[in-house]
């Protein structure tokens, strides 16, 4: 061997490891079971067995299929050699039937399906990474399980290229104490959810908190009763400037206001124009055969039958916002009821809180309401696509509330309204909602606790929004409230 050969064979022995560990650096995925702090870098991902009905096991086949298919992921077979855990809820229904048959309307009779996926990927520490909520889309060329499930794996997919708000990366101790809070119905499924998992991080807080509406729990935190309040409102509106003045509201999610209704029969997703809600909600249109509902409804089998109108009847933001965009859009709505979070409703019977709605609506034939998104969903009731300002019928979604935020152009502090915003594919009645507090908190293990239990509703929390049918503040607007608080 000449000494050329022998230097060259010296050199690849010397620099061999360091090579191979570079290689492997570069081309493997990260430890299984490692640490994550976002969707993109996990790698290793196991998939829990989705809770729901009976069509959630085959949800979560089709699903695991098509992740294990794009290779974007290793699906793993236990949680200890995950980086990140994929939680699912999935429910499917029998909306109705429709006939094949147009000789013999009452044989060949075909099922018409709703449903929902609902998915969250925390990591291996249990921190929320990503969530989704996916609904039957409009054109269904296969299954509904397929619908839901290639849905649910191209938006996953497609968000795993790349990161959102970071999770909450500081480790706080904080003291033992109790949070009480109470207000708005309108994000209660959420709140409920966030309190609960904030709880598990933090064992010694305690946080209760009541859906008691929006109004209710403002006036309760000015009277010294709660800790912290939830309001869809601004505090202003239900007690003026003056008694309001020491408080501090701190957005928290953004969802949409919906019209739900109850026809025995109907399968199709009704349309409703502004001024066919007002008209409904004034008295002026009592049967759900009238010619306005019919002329944006055709070839829809509306029956020959009264409409019972459902209202809420205690104080509430989500009154607030369907009435400030009937205010907008009916110069007959402005005229005589015009917005509010308690109003002289014309027609209809009164519900407590958006719960109470949905369930009066479930159980009364005939009759329409309005409630938050994830109320509809959560009680398998149609609801309706509304036009918008751009003259589109849109339904609610977590796209098309989207598209509203970004058509209003929300930076930093949110305004008080963005009902009837711009955009071909905005969704009409999309509101955000706040956490309230007071500027100041005499118990120093309390305020603590609020600091850091907002500070992980701004970061970590709002991974979890979307599993629940709502939408994360924009990132600005995050950002400016951590600052307002006191974060990075």
């Amino acid at each position: 061997m000449t000494r050329k050969y022998r230097h060259m064979l010296r050199f690849v022995q010397q620099t061999l490891p360091a090579l191979m560990l570079i290689l492997a650096f570069v081309c493997c995925p990260l430890t299984q079971g490692q640490r994550v702090d976002s969707l993109a870098q996990s790698k290793a991902l196991y998939v829990e067995t989705f809770s729901g009905g009976s069509a959630a096991a085959q949800l979560r086949e089709r699903l695991v299929h098509r992740l294990a298919k794009s290779h974007r992921f290793h699906i793993v077979p236990s949680p200890k050699d995950a980086d990140a855990i994929l939680r699912g809820t999935g429910h499917i229904w029998v909306r109705g039937y429709i006939s094949t048959n147009v000789r013999t309307p009452s044989s060949n009779l075909q099922a018409v399906y709703g449903g929902y996926l609902s998915l969250e990927v925390v990591g291996s520490d249990g921190e929320p990474l990503w969530s989704w909520l996916v609904t039957p889309g409009k054109l269904i060329w296969t299954s509904i399980v397929d619908d839901l499930a290639n849905q649910a794996a191209n938006k996953l997919l497609e968000d795993a290229r790349s990161s959102t708000l970071a999770t909450q990366s500081q480790s706080v101790t904080l003291a033992h104490t109790a949070l009480i809070g109470a207000g708005a119905t309108f994000p209660a499924p959420l709140y409920w959810k966030w309190f609960e998992d904030f709880d598990d991080l933090h064992p010694g807080v305690h946080i209760h908190y009541s859906a008691i509406g929006s109004q209710l729990g403002v006036e309760k935190l000015l009277a010294g009763d709660l800790d912290f309040a939830g309001s869809d409102v601004a505090p202003a509106v239900i007690a003026g400037d003056e008694a309001t003045s020491h408080l501090h509201r701190i957005a928290s999610v953004l969802g949409g206001v919906v019209p739900i209704y109850n026809l025995q029969g109907v399968t199709q997703d009704l349309r409703f124009t502004p001024e066919v809600l007002a008209g409904i909600y004034l008295g002026r249109i009592k049967r759900w055969d009238d010619p306005e509902i019919r002329r944006y409804n055709q070839g829809v089998d509306l029956p020959d039958a009264n409409i019972i109108v459902v209202h809420r009847a205690d104080g509430s933001g989500t009154s607030w916002h369907w009435s400030d965009f009937l205010s907008k859009t009916s110069p007959a709505w402005a005229s005589t009821v015009g917005r509010g979070t308690l109003l002289n409703w014309p027609v209809g019977v009164g519900a407590v809180h958006n719960e109470g709605v949905a369930e009066t609506v479930k159980k009364t034939p005939n009759s329409i309401g309005y409630v938050e998104l994830a109320y509809a969903i959560q009680q398998e009731l149609s609801y309706g696509a509304v036009r918008n300002r751009a003259g589109e019928f849109i339904h609610a979604s977590l796209d098309s509330l989207e598209q509203a935020v970004r058509a209003s152009n929300v930076t930093g502090v949110l305004p008080a309204s963005i009902t009837d915003p711009p955009g071909k594919y905005s969704y009409p009645i999309a509101a955000f909602t706040w956490l309230v507090l007071p500027a100041k908190t005499d118990d120093p293990a309390k305020r603590a606790a609020l600091l850091e239990l907002f500070r992980w509703i701004l970061t970590s929390g709002q991974k979890e929004c979307s599993a629940l049918g709502y939408v994360p503040l924009p990132r600005e607007t995050a950002e400016s409230e951590l600052r307002l608080l006191g974060g990075p």
